[in-house]
Order: structure tokens, then sequence, then C-alpha cells
């Protein structure tokens, strides 16, 4: 993400003026974007011409449109955001008030302005501008018959491509048609390796699976390579790295994630870091419940206490539509810092930010044990009994 300008006053109202650059600066600006923000950016109208002669026709005119911005639409596989909202600044085209939608898509600049700038969404820009975040993995998760690529940005996991070959059955004595099927599958997994994994960008490649099927595609893939002196391949080997998972689906790239070699390969990777905390907050909640909570009325009764150690919360709820419920997680997550605490933000479109999303969004990892709520609640009961 190119920052063109940025003038926040003291009271945090202002606007910045930014210009997406590719898929994950798209998803970013779905989360900068806000029911009630005003966005300008060039747009084409449709507008209706009368002639002279009283013939009305109609052009499709460029011009640049401000809107008050009432919904918002975010089309992950084509990078595409659609605003939709009516215009509030004086234009020879288009009326006041009157409804427009406006796609915003890479390298395409706007201006956003809000009333409220609050830490969440400043911090969001800083982490969009900065090219370190980038640092960007590639995976493929496969078993016998199906296969995942995919590509995993910072803030999502994107599914390039999904490979489904039927694979007959090893029959004794002939295996002939087991082994074309096999093959086949594989050529398949590794021309959608070379048509949607860019080695300029990508600094590590998972193939995971379970049993011996990671070996097997890897030694086909690169005996094909030195066959056809597929340079490509042959030069970005080192890239490849095997890891275990349960299965070829796609939730089965957290397995792979998880695993030790390759924490340790993408240690500065955002999405290795999401997946620790996570994985370290299930290992709290088995062997010491009182230190592990989750829900927003459980993590803000942890947070009066200054217990939190690590806050997970998911980018989905700063999308609320409710401003007081908004400003509850912002408050939440300031006053965290505050005390000294970690926060981690998690994406809902990544693997790891759609399980925490099925821990109610927001969740903690606490210095010290705290009484669960629900315990209180029953001795209070109890206690007016």
């Amino acid at each position: 993400m190119k920052l063109v300008r940025k003038d926040i006053e003291k009271d945090n109202a202002g606007q910045v003026t930014l210009i997406p650059e590719d898929a994950e600066d798209m998803w970013h600006t779905y989360n900068l974007l806000q029911v009630g923000d005003s966005l300008r950016a060039a747009t084409i109208r449709k507008v209706q011409t009368e002639s002279a002669t009283g013939s009305v026709g109609s052009n499709r005119i460029r011009t640049t449109l401000t809107l008050c911005v009432e919904s918002i639409d975010f089309d992950s596989q084509a990078c595409q955001l659609r605003v939709k909202g009516t215009n509030i600044q004086e234009n020879e085209y288009v009326k006041m008030g009157a409804y427009h939608t406006i796609e915003l898509e890479p390298n395409r600049q706007f201006t956003l302005a809000k009333k409220q700038w609050d830490s969440v969404v400043l911090e969001r820009i800083e982490q969009a501008c900065d090219p370190a975040w980038s640092a960007d993995v590639a995976a493929v998760v496969m078993q016998e018959g199906l296969a995942h690529v995919c590509l995993v940005t910072p803030s999502m996991t994107l599914t390039r491509a999904k490979i489904e070959v039927n694979i007959p059955r090893k029959r004794r004595g002939n295996c002939t048609q087991h082994d074309r099927a096999l093959e086949r599958f594989y050529e398949q997994v590794m021309q959608a390796i070379q048509r949607h994994i860019s080695f300029d960008v990508v600094k590590c490649v998972l193939v995971a699976s379970p049993g011996f099927v990671r070996e097997q595609f890897c030694d086909y893939m690169f005996q094909q390579a030195v066959k056809t002196d597929n340079k490509l391949l042959l030069e970005n080997r080192s890239k490849f790295l095997q890891v275990h998972s349960s299965s070829g689906h796609k939730y089965a790239l957290k397995e792979a994630l998880c695993d030790p070699a390759v924490a340790n390969r993408l240690a500065d990777t955002k999405a290795a870091g999401e997946v620790k905390a996570l994985d370290d907050f299930y290992k709290m909640l088995q062997h010491e419940p009182d230190r592990a909570f989750y829900g927003l009325k459980h993590v803000e009764k942890a947070n009066e206490a200054m217990a939190i150690d690590i806050l997970l919360i998911s980018d989905e709820l700063f999308r609320h539509q409710d401003v007081a419920t908004r400003s509850r997680y912002v408050r939440l997550v300031d006053s965290v810092r505050e005390n000294m605490g970690n926060v981690r933000f998690f994406s809902s479109l990544h693997v790891s930010g759609e399980q925490l999303g099925q821990l109610t969004g927001v969740a903690a990892i606490l210095r010290f044990p705290v009484a669960d709520l629900s315990d209180q609640e029953d001795e209070s009961s109890s206690e007016e009994d």
C-alpha cells in the first residue's frame, strides 16, 4: 500500500489518501472502510444527455465522486471492493444525495475521511504501508486425489487452485490404472504450482500431506523438472518444505503451520505468529483453564484485573456496524496495551482467524490465574439463597 497523504487532526478527525497495490492491500482497504465514512475516488457514471433535436442518449463519463458510505462488499477472489453510498459533494453529472457504487481495485487512488480515526485503524495503515509485512508463504495441502494450492499472506489464506482426480484402487497384480491416475494427478498439481505461485515473492512452499504422498509428489515433480529442464522449479528447490498434515483439505493447513520446522523457517511472518498464539491459547485452555479466557465479557473482566498477557482478537469485530460495540473493542485493545500486554490481530480470511471466530473472535492468555466468571456468579447466587 502506498500512502500519498495523511491529514489527521488532534481530535483524530481527518483523511488519508492511499493507493492499494495488490490483493493484500484490497483486504486492508476493506477493513479500513466503515459505514458513515466519506470516500472520494474516480469512477464511471452513466449519464443521460439530450440533443438539440430532443433525442435522448446515454454516455459513460469518468468523474470523481465523494460518497457517504452505506454498504461495503468485498470479493476476495477477484480482489474487488464495491462501495455503495450517496453523493455528498457537488458534481456536474451526479445530483447531491444520488446513489452510486464506486469499484475500488489495485492501483486506483482513493481518499478516505473519518470523523474519528481510532488506534486500530491507524495501526492497520502502518502495517499495510510497511513492505516487511508481505513476507509470503505458499502451501500445497494434498492427499491421494485431492490437493489445494494456497497462498498464505499475512492477512489471509487464498485458495488459488483445487485439484481433484479420481484414483482407482490398486488391484492384485495390476496397478497400472492406479499409477497412471496418480501420475496425472501429480502433473496437474505441478502445473498449478507453476501457474499460481510467484517464486519472486514467496520465500517458502509447504508441501503437506498424510503418509508418503508429499515425498512421492516431490520426487515426481523434480524428476520431471530435470527431464524438461524446468529452471523455475530447479532453481527454487530449496524453498520446498515437506511437512505432515492429516488430510488434503484446506483446514489441515493449520497443522502444517504449527510444525516446529515450519515455525523456524517462517519466524518473521505474521501468519506463523498468529498460529503459534492460537496454539498456545489452546494448550493453556487444556492445562490451566484459569489462565485462558474467551468471550468479550470474560476477557474484559480479566483486563480489569490487569491479567492479560496476550490478547487474540479477530479483525471481523472491528467491522461491526454499531459504533458503540466497535468502540468497546478498540478500548479493550488500547487498555491491554497500556497494561503492557501484547495484542494479536487475526484475519477472518486466515485459517487461524476462522478458528478464533468459533471462539467468539476474542480470547486472552493471562499472566496469572483469574477466577472464572461463571464460578463467581455461582458463588453470588448461593450467597443470595
